[in-house]
């Protein structure tokens, strides 16, 4: 067998180090949140992108996810984010 020696993929530093970078972080204007869902039976996918993570977009989405799915249970996993189990969003 002869030894062969490959370059490293990107991502990562000829002595094998995962490369860093600095977080980007910030609370502006320019984010956007995604929503989504898969309805696992089929594959069928729902997403939805929304300016804010707030109950009004959440609730929103939930109705997308709703009329893709006429008829059946629907299981919702979520995060404790207040919009999640925000009065407005139980009722």
């Amino acid at each position: 067998m002869i030894p062969r020696t490959f370059p490293p993929a990107p991502g990562w530093s000829p002595d094998g180090h995962r490369i860093k970078s600095e977080v980007d972080y910030g609370r502006g204007p320019e984010k956007t949140w995604v929503y989504g869902a898969l309805r696992v039976r089929d594959g069928h996918e729902i997403t939805m992108t929304a300016s804010s993570r707030n109950s009004a977009f959440y609730q929103q989405f939930l109705q997308r996810v709703e009329g893709a799915n006429l008829d059946g249970d629907i299981y919702v996993v979520t995060d404790n984010l207040s919009s999640h189990n925000s009065l407005s969003t139980r009722t």
